[in-house]
């Protein structure tokens, strides 16, 4: 059976509207009129996955909570079985208890918000993230991964929610995926058009500011590895 997103068919519903961030509009995805998506009517309070102590969704070991509902669907989105606002289970208490013991631990950097589209679930997310400022403040850092571009979240009309919760965000990872644009050496990133932003720094500037600890890959690990290898045993023989 084919995948899902071989099967969408895209819409650019602002058309003729320009400097919307890198990638956009893309065929490969949907494009949003400002306003158009309103997480606190879409957003239905579920939760596909939670997953503890993990090295791969950000800086240091992090948590990660994944909502659910995502009308970007790009091509070959490896998460297109949440992009339904209904999949998965409803956040609860009990999660969210878990959520801050797993943070108040030692070795935890942060949070990391994901998806689905975590700025389409703002009626769970900015709770939440509210509440780990309340108790931690600043110690534990929050990241998050969205289908927006920060050009997109400025245009004026944007639904004020995703502001209230871009300003409890440290970290953003913005745009769409973009096959076409696919590059597996970029750091917490699947295509180019993607950016890592100091959200703070990027408020206060009045435009998108770069992550200072940015570092892409210039070659693939296993490939460097092989070549080192097999040149160290060359010396050797």
């Amino acid at each position: 059976m084919p995948d899902t997103w071989k099967q969408v068919k895209h819409h650019d519903f602002a058309a003729g509207e320009t400097d919307r961030g890198p990638g956009v509009p893309s065929e490969l995805t949907n494009n949003p009129r400002a306003g158009q998506w309103d997480g606190r009517r879409m957003g239905q309070g579920m939760v596909a996955d939670y997953k503890r102590f993990l090295m791969t969704d950000g800086e240091g070991i992090r948590c990660s909570i994944y909502v659910s509902g995502c009308p970007f669907r790009c091509d070959g989105c490896y998460n297109s079985s949440i992009w339904d606002f209904q999949a998965g289970y409803e956040y609860n208490q009990k999660l969210e208890d878990m959520i801050m013991d797993d943070l108040s631990q030692s070795f935890v950097q942060g949070l990391t918000l994901l998806g689905g589209e975590p700025l389409l679930n703002t009626t769970i997310l900015t709770p939440l993230c509210r509440k780990i400022r309340e108790r931690f403040g600043h110690t534990k850092d929050i990241w998050c991964w969205t289908g927006y571009t920060w050009e997109e979240l400025m245009r004026p009309g944007e639904t004020p929610d995703k502001r209230e919760l871009l300003e409890l965000i440290d970290i953003l990872v913005d745009g769409r995926y973009l096959k076409d644009q696919h590059d597996s050496l970029l750091q917490f990133r699947g295509s180019k058009n993607q950016r890592i932003l100091d959200v703070p720094k990027s408020l206060e500037a009045g435009k998108p500011v770069i992550w200072a600890k940015l570092h892409d890959q210039e070659r693939f690990i296993p490939e460097i590895y092989g070549k080192d290898r097999a040149a160290g045993e060359g010396d050797a023989s």
